[in-house]
């Protein structure tokens, strides 16, 4: 198995809850549940079709 990458996610606990339900509902732990998401956006992303990349939301550090 490859390995991956471990990184600290920091994320409000309200976002943190829904995650976590949506990850109960679909049966995924949390931490499978973001992979999930994260491969969804960036498939969607590739998609055909698309006409061009959304503007870049401004970071906060």
């Amino acid at each position: 198995m490859p390995k991956r990458k471990a990184y600290l996610l920091r994320i409000p606990p309200d976002l943190w809850e829904e995650i976590s339900r949506w990850a109960a509902d679909d049966l995924r732990s949390v931490n499978g549940h973001i992979e999930w998401l994260l491969r969804e956006a960036v498939r969607r992303r590739r998609a055909p079709g698309r006409r061009e990349a959304p503007p870049t939301p401004p970071r906060e550090d």
